[in-house]
């Protein structure tokens, strides 16, 4: 960790949400002027699109362990370690970016699906703001947790994250319900091993858990949306936490557990702007201080 160049990461698995939570943190970002440098962490995969299912055929038929996005083997961990280490000593490191679609690749004269080359990131950074599958996670030769400043997880109950996984490769992708499945099933070892261990290693957690049947995802019509949902949300250091105050300012708020404040699916911006604007300040100011 360092107090002169903070990492900020969001952790969560495919489907998870972690989007909707960075949409709300860059709101914040803009509105209080913090420069910040956002690192994908599809950019930290070993594969392109097409090697990729390549190596993913490969393990499945020499091998009988399929590879997936989530676990070491289709991963670059160590440079993603690298990367938080370098930046929080001098506010650099090395980057790149995968290039998900037609639109992003033209910009770049190259193929979606594809890494742009590694390159710098540039000095003069407030924070470095880090989404994706592995911002809190260990192998047998990495470890980015301990480079990481703030450490957030975004995680849903599994049938709802399935839910929006099928949802979306259907819908945006054109994958049939059988592939989404495979999919599924194919990750669960490194979903077990190096997903959900994350969770117990972040400062805090946003689960959201819905109010309505999701007990088969995989006939599920739609996702349900925020106010059929409430958010658990869990500290791991909770006696730094102005509970009552979040009591009074949530509406419909309530404690579950000494570590735990439940609120309403659609009080979820607020709660973000509550809960993570003032660290996210503190980490700036602590970081300007030591400069």
């Amino acid at each position: 960790m360092s107090q002169n160049h903070p990492v900020f990461a969001i952790t969560g698995s495919s489907g998870a949400g972690t989007s909707t939570v960075k949409n709300s943190l860059e709101h914040i970002f803009r509105r209080e002027k913090i420069n910040v440098v956002v690192i994908e962490g599809d950019s930290f995969h070993r594969y392109d699109r097409d090697s990729m299912k390549k190596a993913i055929a490969k393990s499945e038929k020499e091998y009988g362990h399929p590879i997936s996005h989530f676990g070491p083997e289709a991963n670059e961990f160590k440079k993603l370690e690298a990367l938080f280490k370098e930046y929080g000593k001098s506010g650099s490191g090395k980057t790149r970016l995968y290039l998900h679609n037609d639109k992003e690749a033209a910009f770049y004269k190259q193929k979606a699906g594809t890494f742009t080359p590694w390159s710098s990131i540039a000095h003069g950074s407030d924070m470095l703001f880090y989404e994706g599958l592995h911002g809190g996670v260990k192998s047998d030769t990495a470890d980015v947790t301990k480079y990481v400043d703030l450490l957030v997880g975004v995680v849903p109950i599994v049938n709802l994250e399935w839910i929006q996984k099928i949802h979306r490769d259907m819908n945006a992708r054109g994958y049939s319900v059988e592939a989404v499945t495979h999919t599924i099933l194919r990750r669960m070892h490194d979903y077990v091993y190096y997903i959900t261990p994350q969770f117990s290693r972040t400062h805090i957690n946003f689960q959201r858990v819905p109010t309505v049947d999701t007990s088969n995802p995989f006939i599920a019509r739609e996702i349900p949306i925020l106010d059929e949902s409430f958010f658990v949300i869990r500290f791991r250091e909770p006696k730094n936490v102005g509970f009552p105050y979040l009591l009074s300012m949530i509406h419909d708020s309530f404690m579950s557990r000494p570590n735990t404040i439940v609120v309403p699916g659609g009080k979820m911006g607020l709660a973000i702007e509550l809960i993570l604007a003032p660290l996210i300040l503190n980490l700036v100011a602590r970081s300007n201080k030591s400069k």
